[in-house]
């Protein structure tokens, strides 16, 4: 591969955390598998993640040299990033793309903005291994499981009316209509730091609750014995999850976004996942008591921006980036990156119009040709791609029906 080659093909990183899938039922073991070299699906293994941008954590390689994709970008930063991205942020990809594939819970947890981020990075680079906030969106690729943001406070009050919960309040006699957000984050704190057996008597409570009591609430009658079988009865994110959090399934193509200090945890299912440039994380529940960060910060970090269904929404829209309106764009509200979806059926094709950043994309389904560049490349689901500033390429579906998604500036 010339240094200088403006489209060339990636190779991603597949991780193991225990709430992944096993074997080949992980989509990001098989989109791995395709394209990876020396990667190869075993059965008895659990696989949760595919990375394929350039940071370091699991980086992305490029697929003809195997060198990290961060090294090789830092090589051509004029060519492959352009003035954008070397001027606005810091001569790096500013968005990190990811396949997840979720078999249970993933930790209940939020991402801390920047100010805070930049502080606990400073404190502890181990644990925070970068400055940055990691606000993020999740786009399903199947039907989509997820506890995000927080139901509307008439919602979550009434339930706190039974005596079993009214212990968490921080004043019992509080009544319904006098609940503000600051209520629900004292409420929050209380519930993550109640010892095991209080935890364990309130879900018993809650789990003897009738669906006329519970009303709109009834899903909690399912969804709790699912998440004591994979947590136990005595984990706080239960009660948290079920009792003040909204819940959702979305379909393939729907998408949400979760703001930084968003609290947030995927339940099941397969995503295409983008967020801002960063790892950092504070978990407080759905994990072992040992791997929960200190639950006073964690309360005093939520924020209160989503707090209906309808808020954690990301809806979708044409791109006039398609010449053939074969593409979709979802749009969050930050700056650093959105997401294409280019969909076409067999025999059909799209032109995407150059950007003035760089893009990655991946092709989650079907097969037919990439070209871009002066190049023409054979391309199937799996197979990743980077994509200069200034370069326009064109897809064409030539077996079943193909779907490519793209972070771009």
């Amino acid at each position: 591969m010339a240094s200088t080659d403006r489209v060339f093909q990636i190779s991603g990183t597949c991780n193991n955390y225990d709430w992944g899938k096993n074997g080949k039922s992980s989509l990001a073991a098989r989109l791995c598998a395709q394209t990876t070299p020396d990667f190869a699906v075993e059965d008895d293994k659990v696989y949760s993640e595919l990375w394929f941008g350039d940071y370091p954590d699991f980086p992305g390689r490029v697929l003809t040299t195997g060198k990290p994709l961060g090294e090789h970008l830092q090589k051509h930063k004029e060519v492959l990033l352009g003035d954008k991205v070397i001027r606005e942020f810091d001569a790096q990809l500013p968005f990190l793309p990811k396949i997840l594939s979720i078999s249970k819970a993933l930790p209940l947890q939020i991402h801390p903005n920047k100010e805070l981020a930049s502080k606990l990075h400073s404190k502890d680079p181990d644990q925070f291994s970068d400055p940055n906030h990691k606000p993020e969106i999740a786009v399903a690729l199947s039907d989509f499981e997820v506890f995000a943001g927080w139901k509307p406070l008439t919602e979550i009050t009434p339930i706190f009316n039974n005596p079993a919960f009214l212990e968490f309040l921080p004043d019992p006699s509080l009544p319904s209509s006098s609940w503000t957000d600051d209520t629900l984050r004292e409420v929050t704190r209380a519930i993550l730091l109640a010892d095991e057996a209080t935890v364990k008597r309130a879900q018993g409570a809650l789990r003897a609750m009738s669906k006329e009591e519970l009303g709109d609430n009834s899903y909690v009658l399912d969804l709790l014995p699912r998440l004591q079988e994979q947590y136990g009865d005595t984990d706080p994110g239960n009660l948290v999850a079920l009792l003040c959090m909204n819940f959702l399934t979305l379909k393939p193509g729907e998408a949400l976004y979760i703001p930084a200090d968003g609290i947030h945890a995927y339940l099941s299912g397969d995503i295409v996942e983008c967020m801002a440039r960063s790892n950092n994380v504070l978990n407080a529940g759905f994990c072992p008591r040992a791997d929960r960060n200190s639950i006073d910060l964690f309360a005093e970090t939520l924020t209160f921006k989503s707090h209906s269904k309808n808020d954690v929404a990301l809806p979708r829209e044409r791109s006039a980036t398609g010449k053939n309106s074969k593409t979709w764009v979802y749009r969050p509200p930050m700056s650093e990156f959105d997401m294409l979806c280019t969909e076409l059926e067999n025999g059909e094709s799209e032109t995407v119009k150059a950007g003035d950043g760089p893009g990655v994309a991946i092709v989650t389904g079907g097969e037919g040709i990439l070209e871009g560049d002066g190049k023409k490349f054979n391309v199937k689901a799996g197979c990743i791609f980077f994509i200069a500033p200034d370069v326009e390429v064109k897809w064409a579906s030539s077996k079943g029906s193909m779907q490519i998604y793209t972070a771009v500036v």
